[in-house]
């Protein structure tokens, strides 16, 4: 063979081999284009993210004095605040800033009898007692309207009074008589007077006080229902009078 027939057949040969490569490549493409390949060559989708999990602490370890458990953010965080309660739990403005209802009382002559035991260990006081002579003036602790005149055997003369927001009942109770004109609906305001220290009821002859209790209630409730007592003494305590 001679040269011209030997270089003729190197450029066929390397033409032929072009041709089948570039045949061939183009069908990987189009194969490698086409939806089975791609579910086969892309890239797996992202698991979803773990829930997170809280860490519960050791069970013998002790909680800091300032640590504090967040609550999830909801849409109720993000509207105000409420009027924050007192350590009683009422949270009625006027509730906050009772006065003591007998006039020449310090805070400093209180005691907290609100978790005494009464009638033989049956059952709490759930009031507080504030002695005082016979006859010193019964002021109201705070404004709102006098719901009952009411005289019974354990409370003698008494006056239940609702606050201005209608939550809480002021129960005024062993009364020597109510001061004149008092009337059932009338409104009162704070330090207005209501009365007189006595011993009517089932108070002891010899030591006549004013039984003073709080009772949270509702709006729409009657003043005769049911209802749970507070604890009045943190609050006739909490700053000077």
């Amino acid at each position: 063979m001679n040269f011209i027939d030997r270089t003729l057949t190197v450029v066929v040969t390397a033409t032929l081999t072009s041709a089948v490569w570039i045949v061939a490549g183009g069908s990987l493409i189009e194969f490698a284009d086409s939806d089975g390949q791609r579910e086969t060559t892309r890239p797996a989708e992202a698991a979803p993210s773990p829930s997170p999990t809280a860490v519960s602490p050791a069970a013998d370890a002790e909680p800091s004095a300032n640590s504090t458990t967040a609550a999830p953010l909801a849409g109720s965080a993000l509207r105000a605040a409420p009027l924050a309660p007192s350590p009683t739990g009422t949270t009625d403005a006027s509730a906050r800033e009772l006065i003591i209802p007998v006039l020449n009382v310090r805070a400093s002559d209180l005691s907290d009898t609100f978790a005494d035991t009464r009638a033989g260990g049956a059952g709490m006081h759930e009031a507080i007692d504030i002695m005082a002579p016979e006859g010193t003036s019964i002021i109201a602790a705070a404004p709102g309207t006098i719901e009952k005149l009411y005289r019974s055997d354990a409370g003698g003369n008494a006056i239940y009074v609702r606050s201005t927001d209608g939550r809480t009942i002021y129960y005024y109770a062993h009364l020597q008589k109510y001061a004149p004109g008092l009337t059932e609906g009338q409104r009162i305001r704070r330090g207005q007077r209501l009365g007189a220290v006595g011993k009517t009821g089932s108070a002891s002859g010899d030591t006549p006080h004013l039984h003073f209790a709080m009772l949270r209630t509702t709006a729409d409730a009657e003043w005769w229902e049911p209802a749970n007592a507070i604890n009045p003494y943190p609050l006739l305590t909490a700053g000077p009078r």
